[in-house]
């Protein structure tokens, strides 16, 4: 008898007749029969307590090899992400099928980061399983939410630019829309931070350590990816003279699969994560020998490529290594894509009619000439030919406006790594300034300044100037950055091709950041406007009126103060901190960048500080407040490193201070990611958006903070922009230099200390700083900091302080009065429907990408 008719049997529970177990887990998306064989439709277990129960109980059996009484919550948790599983398979398999009959246009999305936050949550919602599987699990004995909690996410991503990624394919799902996500599945990802006496310090984040149940293996689809070596030229059979790549090494790229469910849509896409193996990855004659070491080198040295997100660069082992990341992915993922063209006898000439690969950002920007290798070295075509049709395959975003952030690579480098492709480079560049010479002729100072190679002292390739050169369309991701793109990054581009230049502003998907991050505010939501704005965000619009329903903004407010709770009690279980839930939630959570500015927000804070210690502020006048961070610094940046320190220095004092923390206190949870996000948004009352005008690309955390009803504070800079236009100036704390003013400034020539000079107030706060209050008295620790910004300031938050603290100084008088603080909580919900990744897609769809719904 099997433990589920145990179960029954001691449940009395009836077995449905009409269920049989399913073998969907068994046939992966990969499997290629060599024959034609029937297959027994792939059906998906039935909606039901007791089904769930049964093939819950099953997969801990037989997957697991345990029984329910002897069973560990990883266990149970592994098998109820596999139960999970399996409801999406039949989905998954028949929208494979469906794309490959229809010959469908594909969004083939290429992005070095997916940050995907944990799964189970995601596809419960996806199949409506939320409520069938918390009550098969409590017939079992067992809590849903334990076992939720016992999933690690997977640290693929850095921040927005991974977050938005994952954002993109769960809407393509939700609309319909053919898409595979490629991708690398970093056996270590992003590092796990910790704090140890406030200063952070990086640990492996082995995600994988405890199982990962959503991925599917195929060893056997394996890509071989070549580096190294020369190139030669020869004649081939027609006469021709041609040039083939003689590696000098490869790797395997191993394909880890992924379901991306769509919301209650039926549709699975797929996303697709590299591994990098050895092609001999064990050398058992040298092993017999006794150099254990040296027999598994080759397999050592090729899992260094997908071992991490983002080596430490500052090396030349790290920056070879970083491309080497960047080829692999591509070099596996078009070769993904178009060998089964070619094995169907597909003519590569309509591939443009089959694909877009979507560059997310420069790191796939090697696949424009990964895809001109294939089609002129291994299909024999000419180059117009092959050069045609690479141009009408690219799409590129640009994420950033900070020139460090265009990735150039110096041109030996590449030669020696990736020799083939740096000679297809040289030829794009050529062909391209022979246009631009026609254009603007006898100004060799224009093509230096267009030409994807750069010349100097180190010959280097340009990567965003060859993505811009060869895709069919360039985006920025606000309306603002989109301009600056325009105006100032790209701008001699611009010029010249003005109708290759568009916008689409970013979004977030719905799904995880309102309905599974803030399901109170969902349910509220939802009793008051229906369940469509879930996949129609800009339904929003319809809870205006109810901003004026004094019921309403009572329901609304507590809401926020039951989410306050819950934040405060996984705080204190996650990492011991106690979180205060009776003052206003002041949230500053990204990555931790000198543009985005903490600097400015730690002087906020310590101004604060200073004031009520010296008398000059009565602390019974002060709005009280928790200020809540979340960053990582990545590790080789210093100053970075050296404010997340400050910050906690900072929280040390203040919260041990009784004279001030009865109204003032600071917690920073380390290691902050998707999880930790989807806990602190719905909690937060003010949104901290503080970056220098003309920096931010758009961010997205200032959008989810928005939905979940935060009021933002902020500079006119990337979506910040848009989201001040839709929800009114009044509901919205602007401060701060205009782009135009930031740079004029700049160009007059920035002198931070004047403004420390002229300001008694920020003079005080930085003196307290370089005094060593927050350091034991010793003034040498944050000496660097101090003079960082008396002598450089390279983002001018000395600049903008004053304004800063003015906005800050509306908010205490705003939040004062919490009705109408609640009414422009709910306009800012009601108002930011705009914001949703669904929207930004179908910009994608229509401006770019020119693809469809699959019916």
């Amino acid at each position: 008898m099997s433990e589920y008719e145990s179960f029954q049997a001691m449940t009395d529970g009836p077995r449905p007749a009409d269920e049989t177990p399913t073998t969907a887990r068994r046939l992966g998306p990969a499997f290629r029969p060599t024959h034609p064989i029937a297959l027994a439709p792939v059906t998906a277990p039935a909606h039901s307590v007791d089904g769930f129960v049964r093939e819950f109980l099953h997969e801990l059996n037989s997957d697991q090899g345990v029984q329910l009484a002897r069973s560990s919550v990883n266990d149970q948790y592994l098998a109820l992400a596999a139960t999970v599983r399996n409801y999406l398979m039949a989905r998954w398999l028949e929208t494979t099928r469906k794309i490959n009959d229809a010959k469908a246009k594909t969004v083939a999305y290429l992005s070095a980061e997916y940050l995907l936050g944990r799964q189970l949550g995601n596809a419960l919602h996806a199949t409506d399983l939320e409520q069938i599987a918390a009550d098969a699990l409590a017939a079992c004995g067992l809590d849903l939410e334990t076992l939720r909690a016992q999933e690690v996410e997977p640290g693929l991503g850095n921040g927005g630019l991974g977050r938005l990624a994952a954002c993109f394919i769960d809407s393509l799902a939700t609309m319909g829309v053919p898409c595979i996500g490629y991708g690398i599945r970093y056996e270590y990802g992003i590092f796990a931070q910790t704090f140890v006496e406030g200063r952070q310090v990086e640990q492996p984040d082995p995600w994988l350590s405890l199982g990962a149940p959503w991925e599917f293996p195929h060893p056997e689809a394996a890509v071989q990816v070549n580096f190294g070596g020369t190139t030669e030229h020869y004649t081939d059979e027609a006469g021709v003279e041609r040039t083939r790549w003689l590696p000098a090494w490869n790797v395997l790229g191993v394909p880890y699969n992924y379901m991306v469910p769509g919301y209650l849509n039926g549709r699975v896409n797929t996303l697709r994560l590299w591994s990098a193996q050895a092609t001999k990855a064990f050398d058992l004659a040298i092993f017999n020998a006794g150099d254990y070491a040296e027999a598994v080198r080759a397999q050592t040295f090729a899992e260094n490529i997908t071992k991490v997100l983002y080596p430490e660069d500052s090396t030349p082992q790290g920056k070879e290594l970083r491309l080497q990341q960047q080829y692999f992915f591509v070099a596996c993922s078009l070769r993904d894509f178009i060998q089964p063209l070619l094995d169907a006898g597909d003519d590569l000439h309509t591939l443009p009619d089959r694909v877009i690969f979507q560059l997310n950002d420069t790191h796939p920007v090697i696949a424009i000439p990964e895809l001109m290798r294939i089609l002129l070295d291994e299909e024999g075509w000419e180059w117009d030919d092959a050069w045609d049709v690479t141009t009408r395959c690219f799409a590129y975003t640009c994420h950033t406006l900070l020139p460090e952030a265009l990735e150039v690579w110096p041109a030996d480098l590449m030669g020696r790594l990736l020799p083939r492709h740096l000679e297809i480079i040289y030829r794009i560049n050529d062909e391209f300034l022979q246009t631009v010479r026609a254009t603007y002729p006898g100004d060799d100072a224009k093509v230096a300044a267009m030409s994807a190679v750069g010349e100097g002292s180190v010959r280097r390739v340009r990567m965003a100037y060859l993505a811009t050169i060869a895709a069919t369309k360039v985006n920025g991701v606000a309306e603002l950055h989109s301009q600056l793109l325009r105006d100032k990054v790209l701008a001699d581009f611009a010029t010249l091709w003005p109708d290759k230049f568009t916008n689409v502003t970013n979004g977030v998907t719905p799904r995880r950041f309102v309905l599974q991050a803030n399901p109170r505010l969902a349910d509220l939501i939802t009793d008051a406007i229906g369940v469509g704005w879930i996949t129609d965000l800009e339904r929003l619009e319809e809870l205006v009126p109810f901003a004026e329903d004094p019921d309403f903004r009572s329901r609304f407010r507590a809401v926020k103060a039951a989410n306050k709770q819950f934040l405060a009690g996984q705080l204190a279980a996650r990492d011991g901190i106690v979180l205060p839930t009776d003052r206003m939630v002041d949230v500053m959570i990204k990555r931790l960048h000198e543009y985005k500015r903490q600097s400015l927000k730690v002087l906020h804070i310590v101004t604060l500080y200073q004031q009520i210690i010296s008398g000059a502020l009565d602390v019974n006048t002060v709005t009280p407040r928790v200020f809540l961070f979340g960053a990582k610094a990545a590790p080789g940046y210093k100053l970075a490193k050296d404010t997340i320190y400050l910050i906690n220095s900072v929280a040390k004092v203040i919260n041990a201070d009784p004279r001030v923390n009865e109204v003032l206190s600071v917690v920073f949870p380390p290691n902050y990611n998707v999880t930790l996000a989807q806990r602190i948004v719905p909690a937060a009352d003010l949104s901290e958006q503080i970056s220098l005008a003309g920096k931010e690309a758009s961010g997205t955390g200032n959008m989810k903070l928005a939905l979940n009803g935060a009021l933002t504070i902020g500079t006119d800079d990337g979506a910040n922009v848009e989201i001040r236009q839709l929800v009114g100036d009044e509901n919205f704390f602007l401060f701060g230099l205009s782009e135009p003013e930031a740079a004029d400034l700049q160009h007059r020539g920035y002198v931070p200390r004047a403004y420390y000079d002229a300001d008694p107030q920020l003079k005080a706060a930085i003196d307290l700083i370089a005094s060593g209050a927050f350091s034991g008295g010793d003034a040498s620790v944050f000496a660097p900091f101090v003079a960082s910004l008396l002598s450089e300031d390279r983002f001018l938050a000395l600049a903008d302080y004053r304004a800063y603290l003015d906005a800050q100084a509306r908010v205490d008088a705003a939040y004062a009065d919490q009705d109408a603080w609640t009414r422009s909580s709910i306009l800012n919900v009601a108002r930011c429907g705009f914001f949703s990744s669904d929207r930004s897609v179908a910009d994608y769809l229509d401006r770019i990408w020119h693809t469809a719904p699959l019916r």
